[in-house]
């Protein structure tokens, strides 16, 4: 920076001094002026604690007509200034994807020496469907803007019209990272540097790098939450668009929901096809069929009717429960012993003492009965916080399960497939790799708790000149999945 700059960090305002430089700005923070990048902020919408600061005189004689307005409190005019600020970014949001798709993956296409489809695939994801989609929005909108009195427009039901339609945004903000990936190996080459910069210049486009450009529809997708939160903000319960600015801020805070959700389980399916890699003499379908999340696993004992006692190891998914047994010599290893079917189980709570089904004195105990069959599983706990844990983890599993219809949640059968494919290669090049006789035996297994944690969802409170993008905040490793990484079963 040189000294004459304006330092500032995200989320702060600046008092525009002079706009009449369209690439930079001079402004004021802290009582320190200098100059700033214009396309580094955006003009705020909701100026009302801003006037409060600073006199109507001291704007009137500093800040430009496009920053600040004498009578922005008046609920119309704030109500028009959000309506354009939605229609403007719409519109350049519009130009950035039709420079992408037109400047960057036309001109790839056609340098086949350079670039494979499949990793033109990787790069942009299905921008193009995006492309596609927003377009069609855009018209949309655009009959819904009352050019002449823009606070009368009625855009609510553009958004409710195609809020199943957004979901497309989950498979590019799932891609993202890996195309970023594959960018930043390309960007190692200079050819590839050129190849782009010069794709910039001949579509036009402002001078941002690619990267950059690829970014814009993740964070778009989080913006719109925000833009109809401030939009509902200035839109009256008379006005006759207040219900459906209402119902499509819900709705668009549940697409985001829904790809953060589908980002995270989508993270946690290549965890759990490791997981059954891991297992000795694993029968039946793969556990990614049915199942995308674990929800708890531990110790149980299993009682049979004759009541004989078997030490299991459990591990609960969405719609299945799976048990294993551990080998004598080595603990670390599981062999699969079969499985249940969550969806015909009826969890039964057990008192401490007789039970009349199994005609045995049990404690810490519940039973799961399967209601077609009528097969029962008695199991026991060590302790009675260990079987309330158990009690609590199988309800969570029921309200994942119906948490999953509501929002329409499912992962593709390619996903699924090629999250095996991963997890056998991976263990197939640490089979040829281990070393027998310098082993050492990870520790055991831990218990889980069931999984609260989310992506970062829209927040309705923040500052709307904020940009937000998928993120997840760091967490600690599970410990369960941190021991099962370092299972490597082999046959003796």
């Amino acid at each position: 920076m040189d000294d004459q700059e304006l330092g500032f960090k995200a989320g702060a305002v600046i008092q525009v001094l002079d706009a009449s430089n369209k690439e930079w700005w001079w402004g004021m923070i802290d009582d320190k002026e200098a100059w700033f990048p214009a396309s580094f902020v955006r003009l705020r919408v909701n100026q009302e604690d801003f006037i409060g600061k600073f006199p109507h005189e001291q704007l009137d004689a500093h800040c430009s007509k496009h920053c600040l307005h004498k009578n922005v409190e008046n609920q119309e005019q704030m109500r028009t200034n959000v309506i354009k600020e939605i229609m403007n970014t719409e519109r350049v949001y519009i130009k950035h994807l039709k420079d992408i798709c037109e400047g960057y993956i036309r001109q790839c296409r056609k340098h086949t020496g350079m670039f494979a489809e499949a990793q033109l695939s990787i790069i942009f994801g299905n921008i193009e469907e995006i492309y596609k989609f927003q377009r069609k929005f855009l018209k949309d909108l655009e009959k819904q803007f009352n050019k002449n009195e823009p606070h009368l427009s009625e855009i609510g039901s553009c958004f409710l019209r195609h809020q199943t339609e957004f979901g497309i945004y989950s498979e590019y903000c799932n891609n993202h990272p890996n195309a970023c990936l594959e960018l930043a190996k390309l960007m190692k080459q200079s050819k590839y540097r050129h190849f782009f910069e010069a794709c910039r210049l001949l579509q036009q486009m402002i001078d941002i790098a690619i990267d950059g450009f690829l970014l814009t529809p993740v964070q778009k997708i989080c913006k719109y939450p925000l833009q109809l939160a401030e939009l509902l903000k200035y839109t009256t319960p008379a006005h006759s668009d207040y219900k459906s600015i209402s119902a499509a801020y819900e709705a668009m805070k549940n697409v985001a929901h829904l790809i953060n959700e589908r980002k995270r389980r989508l993270e946690s399916i290549d965890k759990i096809a490791q997981w059954q890699m891991s297992i000795v003499n694993w029968e039946g379908q793969d556990v990614l069929s049915r199942s995308s999340e674990l929800i708890h696993s531990g110790e149980l004992t299993k009682i049979s009717r004759q009541g004989k006692s078997q030490q299991r190891t459990l591990f609960l998914f969405d719609h299945q429960l799976f048990f294993c047994k551990k080998d004598m010599l080595r603990r670390d290893m599981l062999y699969h012993k079969g499985h249940v079917d969550m969806d015909e189980i009826k969890v039964v709570n057990i008192e401490d003492g007789k039970d009349k089904d199994f005609n045995i004195h049990v404690k810490n105990a519940f039973k799961l009965q399967n209601e077609t069959t009528e097969e029962i599983h008695l199991l026991c706990a060590k302790k009675p916080e260990d079987k309330q844990r158990w009690l609590q983890a199988c309800i969570d599993e029921r309200k994942r399960v119906e948490e999953d219809k509501e929002i329409g949640f499912e992962i593709s059968e390619s996903q699924k497939k090629q999250a095996m494919l991963n997890a056998k290669k991976s263990r197939q090049s640490k089979m040829k790799g281990m070393n027998y006789r310098g082993f050492s035996v990870p520790p055991l297994h831990q218990s889980l708790h069931p999984l609260h944690q989310r992506h970062i969802t829209v927040p309705t409170s923040i500052p709307q000149q904020q940009v937000f993008a998928l993120a997840e905040p760091k967490r600690k490793p599970s410990p369960f999945w941190h021991s099962f990484s370092k299972l490597t079963p082999f046959k003796k």
